[in-house]
């Protein structure tokens, strides 16, 4: 990851609870129900500020990472709110370290729309997923309104200077990265979505 990508969401850090706090609201009753799924060793992509650790069951064992130092910082002081065995660790998802077939899920929230190169970080969750492990997906995408698509496609260049990209299409990438999509839910619309999927062979 760049410098610069890690001073941009260093700073973001200060200010990430408040604008996803209403989303946290309306929508974190979807993220509950997706990943409670998680089972065994599991991956969290993108622990951000640890928003998220609520939502697990106490029966994983759940490594969360990011290539954010403040975002983890932050994310420490909410480890007491996960109900499962917990360790944080900086990592890049384009590079990580853990070994091959390591992890039974992969976790992501809002995590795609951050990597610069999505379908290289894709290739390698599956590489450390084993091979009848589950990827689960929490992701903001492209909507495929054609107009949507067309304005989050104009707005992008500005979106990503602040943050997160608007019009990736997360589910292209996640199939060329070998994946095989088993569901996919709008939560809102089509632009908020969750996504299940497997390794193909």
């Amino acid at each position: 990851m760049t410098t610069a990508a890690i001073k941009k969401w260093d700073k973001a850090a200060k200010a990430l609870d408040m604008s996803q706090g209403g989303e946290e609201a309306r929508y974190g009753v979807y993220k509950r129900h997706l990943f409670g799924k998680a089972a065994g060793n599991t991956l969290l992509v993108a622990a951000g500020t640890g928003l998220d650790f609520k939502h697990f069951p106490q029966d994983i064992e759940l490594t969360a990472i990011d290539f954010s130092p403040t975002m983890l910082e932050h994310a420490a002081k909410r480890t007491v709110e996960c109900l499962a065995p917990i360790t944080l660790l900086e990592k890049d998802v384009t590079d990580l370290d853990f070994p091959d077939a390591h992890f039974d899920t992969v976790v992501t929230s809002c995590t795609f729309c951050s990597v610069p190169d999505p379908v290289k970080g894709l290739r390698e969750l599956r590489r450390v997923l084993k091979d009848d492990g589950a990827l689960l997906m929490y992701e903001h995408v492209r909507p495929s309104n054609l107009y949507l698509g067309f304005m989050m496609d104009l707005m992008n260049p500005v979106a990503k200077m602040l943050g997160p990209e608007i019009n990736r299409r997360t589910a292209d990438n996640v199939r060329t990265a070998g994946f095989r999509v088993t569901r996919e839910f709008n939560v809102f619309l089509d632009m908020v979505k969750l996504f299940e999927a497997v390794k193909l062979e």
